[in-house]
């Protein structure tokens, strides 16, 4: 709270920018043009309160009197030191009174940053000393040899609590997407903005992005003015059943019905990232652009993704977006459409539904993994799998990830992609302590036996170069296939240049079924680089 109050406004702005969804992972570019953007609309804001305090002409305690008040003790707090001959700024204390004061008066952030622009103006461009001074701070990290910003999700966690930021945006905007137009109208009109005629999507946006307290919005700004306590009640605990959540006790007053959404809210990140894997995150991503072009600039816009960008689950993932967050991209009569054309039943909450469906379809993949590995497509199509010839292989790779993720490993993709080139493209990498590695070569195989050892050993060799270049260390090479002939193995017994484990795709099948099956199970990594063809019954026994 301290280094925030001392880096001044600028730095203020930059840390509202940072800890909304989708800019936790930037270039220092799109920091700077989201900066801009933000600049500009506060500068904006910040002349029209001007105009409206100076135009009051009301006695009663109104929109325009909060504001003034707000401003006149914005401007003592700032001036304060320059009565003891020091320079002018807000200190730690006097920026938690103000944050307390805005609440009470009901101010927006960005209503708050205005203000506070008039007395004490933000600087409009050389963001770079402010960045410098979070990264001195352990706010950030800056990659400077890719001109990245990263902020850490616990970092950002602490940061909304000093800002009193009750949810992420977009649990707000879930909530925000609930409500009626004439509810938003409600909640812009409660703090002086624009609500005839605007669209409905802009009137979210101009919500969420104004920084309003979802509490206050929750308990005042969403009713209208005559409405009773009993009626506010009642419209709390409709917006839960029409979210949908799986709450069993919501409260009796108003505050504590309040309070179970907010709480449920914030637990609902870790359950949601754990419902789907990787692939079949790609493929719920892959049917919704089939059923809608404009998924990807959507999911851009709404967290704030710069365009060049390449939209994937490892890359939504690392910005900590879920799948439900993007199915919350669609109100709740879109998402009814969308359910609608995956051929989905029309009973039960769509959401949950299509996430359903595609964890499901990766469960059945997985549970039929051996016949993937084998390339039996008549089998497959025979249990209900849709596959073409041609989509086994990477469909292979997909599912033995999603497989390595499930037993609690470190699959990491960001690494992987980092050191695959247009030549060399590893399979799986599993990253272990101490920048030590496993590289992973999956090779689907349809005519008995897998034998093909000096070509597989010049690509996995070569894999290793690579890793070995970037400053990790392979602490073993692993292969999977159906099976492996006598030749094969031996020749990974006697090669000297590598370490290489085998493992046959039933193998792996039943290490991940023993592992489901126990209570408190434990898998380590280490298991897998013991050297030649792996024991899965006794791998099985240890976990």
């Amino acid at each position: 709270m301290e280094q925030i109050a001392v880096g001044g406004p600028q730095v203020s702005l930059l840390i509202n920018i940072l800890t909304r969804d989708g800019n936790c992972i930037a270039t220092t570019h799109w920091i700077e043009q989201l900066y801009s953007k933000e600049y500009q609309a506060i500068d904006a804001l910040s002349m029209l309160i001007e105009d409206d305090i100076n135009n009051i002409e009301s006695t009663s305690f109104c929109r325009h009197s909060r504001l003034k008040v707000y401003r006149n003790c914005v401007r003592t707090a700032f001036n304060n030191d320059l009565k003891i001959n020091r320079t002018a700024k807000i200190s730690e204390d006097e920026r938690g009174i103000l944050n307390t004061l805005a609440e009470g008066l009901g101010l927006s952030r960005d209503e708050m940053h205005a203000i506070e622009h008039t007395i004490d103006p933000i600087p409009e461009l050389a963001i770079e000393s402010a960045l410098e001074y979070l990264r001195e701070n352990g706010i950030i990290f800056i990659n400077k040899r890719r001109s990245e910003v990263m902020i850490a999700d616990e970092v950002v966690d602490i940061l909304h609590d000093i800002q009193g930021k009750e949810l992420h945006d977009k649990y707000a905007l879930r909530i925000l997407r609930s409500f009626s137009d004439a509810e938003l109208s409600n909640i812009l009109k409660s703090h002086g903005h624009k609500f005839r005629g605007v669209e409905r999507q802009d009137k979210i946006a101009t919500i969420s992005h104004s920084g309003l307290s979802i509490r206050s919005i929750l308990s005042n700004d969403l009713h209208s003015e005559d409405a009773t306590q009993n009626e506010r009640k009642e419209r709390v605990k409709q917006l839960i059943d029409d979210m949908g959540l799986d709450i069993p006790k919501i409260g009796v007053r108003l505050q504590e019905r309040i309070d179970v959404l907010t709480e449920f809210l914030k637990g609902l990140s870790d359950f949601e990232f754990s419902t789907l894997s990787v692939s079949g995150y790609r493929e719920m991503l892959d049917a919704l652009a089939s059923c809608d072009p404009e998924l990807e600039a959507k999911i851009k816009a709404d967290f704030e993704i710069e365009n060049k960008e390449t939209i994937d689950p490892e890359k939504l993932k690392a910005l900590n977006v879920t799948p439900f967050d993007i199915l919350y991209l669609y109100s709740n009569d879109e998402i009814k459409v969308i359910r609608n054309d995956l051929g989905l039943p029309r009973r039960g909450n769509p959401r949950t539904q299509i996430i359903e469906s595609f964890a499901s379809a990766n469960d059945r993949l997985i549970e039929n993994y051996h016949l993937l590995a084998s390339r039996d497509i008549q089998s497959l199509n025979s249990v209900g799998i849709d596959i073409k010839e041609s989509e086994i292989g990477s469909k292979f790779e997909e599912v033995t990830r999603a497989i390595f993720e499930q037993l609690g490993m470190n699959v990491d993709e960001d690494l992987r992609k980092s050191i695959n080139t247009a030549k060399d493209q590893s399979d799986i990498i599993i990253s272990l302590e101490n920048n030590d590695v496993i590289v992973g070569e999956v090779k689907s195989f349809k005519n008995g036996q897998f034998a093909k050892y000096s070509a597989t050993s010049r690509q996995v060799k070569s894999y290793v170069k690579r890793c070995e270049s970037n400053g990790f260390r392979v602490a073993q090479v692993l292969i999977i296939a159906p099976e492996f002939s006598e030749d094969f193995i031996n020749s990974a017994d006697m090669d000297t240049e590598i370490n290489i484990s085998l493992l046959e795709a039933k193998g792996l099948q039943k290490i991940l079924s023993a592992y489901k099956s126990r209570r408190n199970p434990h898998f380590s990594p280490r298991l897998l680089t013991k050297g030649g063809l792996l024991k899965a019954d006794l791998i099985s026994k240890s976990i």
